[in-house]
C-alpha cells in the first residue's frame, strides 16, 4: 500500500521531535540550528526547498518492493573497557540490540558512520567477538534485494552478499573514524575494518589513500523504482580536510542519467564551536544532497534537521554506549530506521534498551547550611552529597521504566530481546552517575571512599564526583592583596590553539635552514608524533626513531669499513670536507659547526698533543716508504748481477736475459709499487680519521697549517721522484755516450728502445761486454 505523503514545514520536524526526550544542551543546540536556519533563508531565499517525507509511525511494517529499508547507526565503539568486570560487554549488548532491530524490522541493509572499534588495533577478544556477532545476524539463506550498479566500491571485489560461496542476507555498509582509521603495518595501510571486509562480513567503503585530494564516488543501489546514490567518507585529520575543501580539492562524483536519492555518511566535527578550521562546515557539503548521516559526534540527535544552507538534512545517531561521563553522553541512545522511496524519505527513531542508564547532576556547596570551619565539615559535605546521588539514581531508574514501555510500545519488546540476544546488558541495575560539586570555599573528599558507599547501585564507582571552582568575577574590588592571591587561585587559561595544528608547528620550527634537521625526517616524525597523539600508539615515536638512526648507523659502519679496506682514496681536503659532513647531523650547516668547534675547543695541550700525533705519522710514513725502497732494490740487484755475471755470452741470448729480467722486473715493481702506495694510503686514511675524531684544530689558521703541511709533504715525496728519474736519464745518456766510443751499437740501440733506466746502465758499464 502507498504510503501517504505529508509536506511537514521545515521547523515542525526539530520541534516535535517524536517523544525523543533531549537534554538542555541538546534542545539548546536544535534552537541555535534553527536560528542559523531561519538567518540563511531570509538572506538566500530560493536556496531552500521543502522536503517530501514519509510520516512517522509507531509500528513499522515491513518495506514494500520500492521501498529501501536502512537502518542507521554510528560509533558503536567495540571494545571500549573490556576489561571492566561490569561495563565491559556494554558495548557488544548494543551492537546486537542493533543488528537483532535490523532484523526484526526487515531492513535491507545497515549503515554504520565510523568507529565501529574503540581502538585502532582491538584485541584478540574483541576481534573474535565481534566476527561471531556480526556472523550470526547477517549470514542466511533469505534473498538480497539490493542491487549495486557501480563497480570498483570495495577494495576486496564485490558487496559480500555478491560472493560466490557466501550466503549473506544482511549487508553491513560501513566507513572507518578517528577511532579504527587505517595504519602503516609494515608496507601498508590496514583498518581493523580490513580484517572483518577480507572475510566478508563488513562492505568497507569511504578510504581515502590520495593525500593531496579526496575524491568521493557513490554506490550506486537500486530497489524497485528507488535508486540511492551512498556517499561515504571515512575520517581524515580535520585540519588538513578543512584545507583541502578550501582549496576545492574535494571532489564528488555524480551519477550522469537518472533521478538519485543522495546519501553522505562522514565522520568529523561538526561546526559546534570548534574553530572555523577543526572541523567540517555545513556549507562546505554540496547543496544537491538530500540527508546527511554525521558520525563522530555521540550526543543523540537522530531526528533529521534542516541544515544551514537549507538544501539538506542532517541526522546525527549519536554513539550506543556512553564513553565518557558528559552531558550529551546522557541524552537517550537511539539508532534510525530509514525508509527512502524514489525521493521521499522517513526516519523512524528507535530507543536502544541494552544500553546503561546515566544520569547526570550538578549541586553547589555554598547555600546548603554548611559551614567550612566546623571540624566535621567533611562529614556533612559527604552525608549531603550521598543524598543527592541517591536521589540520581532514583530519578534514573524511573527514566529506565519510561525507556522500556516506550521501547515495548514500539514493538521493542525487551522481555522478547532477553529470549533471543546472547550477549545481553550485564547488571543493568548498576547505573552511570556523576554528580559536579561546586565546592568554592570547602574541601574536596576523595572520589573512590566515596564510591564505596554505592557497590552495586553504581557502575563508575571511581568517578562519581566532579569537583569545580565557580569562576571569579572581573571585578577590580578589593585589595592589591587579595586581587593577586585570586589570580594566583585562578587557573591560566590555555591559548586559543585554532590557527596552529602539528604540521604548522613542525614546519615552523624543523623546516627552517638552520634548525633542518639531516638524520632525522620531519615527514616520518610527523607521522609518528599524529599516531602517537590521535592513534594512542604509544611505540610510535620510539620506533620511527630507531629506524631511522638505524638507518643512518648502516652507512656509517659501510663507510668505515671503506676506509680500512683502502677503498676510501681521499686527499686531506676531502677528509676534512667528510669529517664535516658527519657533524651536519646535529642541525647546523657545516661551516658554522666548524667554526664553533674550533672556538669553543681551543686549547694549546690539544694543539701540541695534535702536533705531536703528526710527527708520528711522517714516521710511520717514512718507515714504510725506506721498506718499500729496500725491497724494491733487491729484485734489481738480482737483475744487475744476473747482466753482469753473464761476461762473454753471445748477443742474442745476452738479449732474451735482458728481456727476462725486464718483465721480472717490471712485475716486481708494479707490485711493490701497489702495496707501497695502499700501505701509504691506509696509513694516512687512518691517521687522518683519528686526528679528526680525537683533535679539533684551535682555529682556521690551525686549520689551514695542517692543509698546507700535507700539501708540502706530498710535493716533496715529487721532488724526489722526479729527483730519481732525472738521474736516471743523466746515466742512460751517459752510457749510449760511452758505448758510441766503444761501437757497441747493438747495446746502445736495446738500452735505447726498450728504456733501460740508471740501473741498467750501471750494470751494463760494470760489464765487459
Amino acid at each position: 500500500v502507498p504510503l501517504p505523503i505529508s509536506h511537514h514545514s521545515s521547523l515542525s520536524i526539530p520541534l516535535s521531535l517524536h517523544r525523543v526526550q533531549l537534554s538542555k544542551q541538546a534542545a539548546g543546540r536544535v534552537r541555535t540550528y534553527q536560528n542559523k536556519y531561519e538567518q540563511h533563508r531570509s538572506v538566500f531565499p530560493s536556496h531552500h526547498k521543502s522536503y517530501n517525507t514519509m510520516p512517522s509511525i509507531d509500528a513499522l511494517d515491513p518495506p514494500d518492493e520500492n521501498t529501501l529499508r536502512i537502518l542507521v547507526s554510528t560509533d558503536n565503539h567495540l571494545g571500549y573497557l573490556e576489561r571492566d568486570p561490569i561495563r565491559g560487554f556494554d558495548s557488544f549488548a548494543a551492537l546486537e540490540e542493533v543488528l537483532y532491530l535490523a532484523k526484526k524490522y526487515k531492513s535491507d541493509m545497515v549503515l554504520l558512520a565510523g568507529d565501529l572499534f574503540h581502538d585502532n588495533k582491538p584485541t584478540r577478544r574483541t576481534m573474535h567477538k565481534t566476527m561471531e556477532i556480526i556472523k550470526r545476524y547477517t549470514m542466511g539463506p533469505d534473498p538480497v534485494k539490493i542491487q549495486i550498479l557501480s563497480e570498483k566500491n570495495f577494495a576486496n571485489g564485490d558487496a559480500n552478499y555478491l560472493q560466490e560461496f557466501y550466503s549473506v542476507d544482511l549487508p553491513i555498509f560501513s566507513i572507518h573514524g578517528n577511532h579504527d582509521d587505517p595504519t602503516r603495518d609494515g608496507n601498508e595501510l590496514l583498518a581493523a575494518l580490513d580484517l572483518l571486509s577480507v572475510t566478508h562480513l563488513v562492505n568497507y567503503f569511504g578510504r581515502q589513500d590520495m593525500i593531496d585530494k579526496v575524491e568521493i564516488a557513490p554506490i550506486l543501489l537500486k530497489k524497485g523504482d528507488t535508486q540511492v546514490a551512498l556517499y561515504g567518507m571515512g575520517s581524515l585529520r580535520d585540519e588538513r580536510l578543512n584545507r583541502m575543501w578550501q582549496a576545492k580539492k574535494v571532489r564528488f562524483q555524480r551519477p550522469s542519467e537518472g533521478e538519485w536519492f543522495n546519501i553522505f555518511a562522514l565522520h568529523q566535527n561538526r561546526d559546534l564551536g570548534r574553530g572555523s578550521k577543526n572541523c567540517v562546515h555545513e556549507s562546505m557539503i554540496p547543496e544537491w544532497m538530500d540527508l546527511i548521516v554525521w558520525g563522530h559526534e555521540h550526543e543523540c540527535l537522530i531526528q533529521p534537521s534542516e541544515s544551514v544552507v537549507g538544501t539538506f538534512r542532517i541526522t546525527q545517531p549519536g554513539s550506543s554506549v556512553a564513553t565518557s561521563l558528559t552531558a550529551g553522553e546522557s541524552v537517550r541512545k537511539h539508532v534510525g530506521v530509514l525508509d527512502i522511496r524514489n525521493n521521499q524519505f522517513r526516519l523512524t527513531p528507535m530507543p536502544l534498551v541494552q544500553v546503561r542508564s546515566f544520569i547526570i547532576g550538578e549541586v553547589s556547596l555554598n547555600g546548603q547550611g554548611l559551614d567550612p570551619e566546623d571540624p566535621k565539615v567533611d562529614d556533612h559535605v559527604t552525608s549531603f552529597l550521598e543524598n543527592e546521588v541517591k536521589v540520581l539514581i532514583h530519578e534514573a531508574k524511573e527514566k529506565r521504566n519510561d525507556l522500556l514501555i516506550e521501547a515495548k510500545a514500539q514493538g521493542n519488546d525487551p522481555e522478547e530481546q532477553n529470549d533471543q540476544i546472547k550477549n545481553i546488558l550485564q547488571q543493568p541495575e548498576e547505573i552511570l552517575v556523576r554528580l559536579k560539586v561546586e565546592h568554592s570555599g570547602f574541601t574536596t573528599l576523595n572520589n573512590q571512599r566515596f564510591g564505596a558507599r554505592f557497590v552495586g547501585r553504581v557502575a563508575n564507582l571511581s568517578d562519581i564526583l566532579l569537583f569545580y571552582r565557580k569562576k571569579e568575577s572581573n571585578d577590580r574590588t578589593g585589595t592589591k592583596k587579595k586581587r593577586i592571591n585570586n589570580a594566583m587561585d585562578k587557573p591560566i587559561a590555555p591559548e586559543d590553539h585554532d590557527e596552529m595544528n602539528i604540521e604548522d608547528l613542525v614546519a615552523e620550527n624543523l623546516d627552517n635552514s638552520d634548525k633542518k634537521m639531516e638524520m632525522l625526517d620531519e615527514s616520518k616524525l610527523n607521522t609518528a608524533l599524529e599516531e602517537f597523539v590521535s592513534k594512542e600508539i604509544r611505540q610510535a615515536l620510539s620506533d620511527a626513531t630507531k629506524s631511522m638512526l638505524s638507518k643512518h648507523q648502516k652507512k656509517l659502519f659501510s663507510r668505515q669499513a671503506n676506509e680500512k679496506d683502502g677503498k676510501g682514496e681521499m686527499d686531506e681536503e676531502s677528509a676534512l670536507d667528510e669529517g664535516h659532513g658527519q657533524e651536519e647531523y646535529s642541525g647546523e650547516s657545516p661551516t658554522d659547526k666548524r667554526r664553533l668547534s674550533f672556538k669553543n675547543q681551543q686549547s694549546s695541550a690539544k694543539t701540541k698533543s695534535a702536533r705531536s700525533k703528526r710527527k708520528t705519522v711522517e714516521a710511520q710514513e717514512d718507515t714504510a716508504v725506506d721498506r718499500s725502497s729496500k725491497s724494491r732494490s733487491r729484485p734489481k740487484r738480482q737483475s744487475q748481477n744476473a747482466v753482469a755475471s753473464y761476461g762473454d755470452h753471445d748477443d742474442v741470448e745476452f738479449v732474451e736475459l735482458l728481456d727476462d729480467v725486464d718483465e721480472e722486473e717490471e712485475e716486481n715493481k708494479s707490485g711493490q709499487r701497489y702495496n707501497t702506495k695502499r700501505s701509504k694510503r691506509s696509513i694516512k686514511s687512518s691517521a687522518r680519521s683519528k686526528q679528526q675524531r680525537k683533535y679539533t684544530y684551535s682555529d682556521d689558521e690551525e686549520e689551514d697549517n695542517m692543509v698546507e703541511m700535507v700539501d708540502d709533504e706530498e710535493e716533496e715525496a715529487h721532488q724526489k721522484k722526479h729527483t730519481k728519474r732525472s738521474a736516471r736519464r743523466a746515466a742512460r745518456s751517459s752510457l749510449s755516450t760511452k758505448r758510441a766510443a766503444r761501437g757497441d751499437d747493438n747495446v746502445e740501440n736495446f738500452g735505447n728502445s726498450y728504456g733501460v733506466d740508471d740501473d741498467w746502465g750501471e750494470a751494463n758499464t760494470n760489464s765487459d761486454h
